[in-house]
């Protein structure tokens, strides 16, 4: 199929996208389009207009900070991947990148497309949620930071306002010594995942957990923060019983129906075996990084 007619326009600063936006409620802004166009192929999206960002200056480049990370809305999910600076500061960014879709993908896609695209199932949204970042948000009234556990309200659906555009993304920095680990179970490789796991943990002078930072993707129709499996897992030796408890716990954050692929059960199996295995690969790097 082919989309609908519609518009053009390739602003070169931020304030003249804010003003398309504001004039035009169809507008819709354009970054790396991997899932904007086929999106528009199949008449799901039928934008009046779409604001080219490609040429906003303002909109490029990624800054390491001693906090965080700040990546702006035109940096390529490549780019992300392969910066040296991120890497030193945050090495689950390039474990949890080898996950989304290709390289070819990766090389034209844009990170923050795709929290704004916010599908439930994609790992930079749960990677947001997980680190307790944020993004933000520029509009006519000014500009606004919005936490991640704020910005994903629903499937496909943000806190974004119509008349804004979200001009970067703010991730922390791993805290000095922690550990780390992501995977996921797709059909395929490269395909959104049926679940997914990431985990940041620091452990104690014991080899206690003394904070664990876990979250999901594909089991709800957001990126979910594993609370009740934090809890229970801190100041833990993080045992088979504890992981058990855990695993137990995080059941019920699994709510995405069953569909033609996949049942909710199985959902909930795969989800209690990613929590286990992560977990442990998280706390074994900990130790590592104790002992380096």
């Amino acid at each position: 199929m082919k989309p609908s007619i519609f518009g053009y326009q390739a602003p070169a600063s931020i304030e003249a996208v804010i003003s398309i936006l504001a004039g035009d409620p169809d507008a819709v802004v354009l970054a790396g389009g991997q899932t904007l166009l086929p999106a528009m192929n199949f008449r799901a999206a039928n934008p009046s207009t779409l604001v080219d960002i490609q040429h906003v200056a303002d909109l490029r480049g990624i800054e390491v900070g001693a906090d965080v990370i700040v990546v702006k809305a035109m940096t390529r999910h490549r780019e992300f991947e392969l910066d040296a600076g991120v890497a030193g500061v945050n090495p689950l960014v390039a474990e949890v990148m080898q996950h989304v879709a290709h390289v070819p993908i990766r090389n034209r896609g844009t990170l923050v497309g795709s929290l704004c695209h916010a599908d439930p199932s994609a790992e930079m949204p749960m990677l947001l949620v997980l680190l307790g970042g944020s993004v933000i948000a520029q509009g006519p009234s000014g500009w606004r930071e919005i936490a991640a556990e704020d910005f994903f309200q629903s499937f496909l659906t943000t806190a974004r306002e119509r008349d804004e555009i979200i001009t970067e993304a703010r991730f922390p920095v791993l805290p000095k010594g922690a550990g780390w680990a992501f995977d996921e179970v797709t059909r395929r490789h490269g395909d959104y995942a049926i679940a997914g796991v990431g985990c940041v943990l620091s452990l104690d002078d014991r080899g206690h957990a003394s904070r664990v930072q876990l979250a999901a993707c594909g089991i709800a129709d957001t990126p979910v923060r594993l609370k009740e499996a934090e809890n229970i897992l801190t100041g833990t030796a993080l045992g088979a019983s504890d992981l058990d408890a855990a695993v137990a716990a995080s059941g019920a954050a699994v709510t995405q129906p069953d569909e033609i692929h996949v049942s909710q059960t199985y959902r909930r199996r795969a989800l209690g075996t990613l929590i286990r295995r992560i977990v442990t690969t998280a706390a074994q790097r900990a130790t590592q990084m104790e002992t380096a």
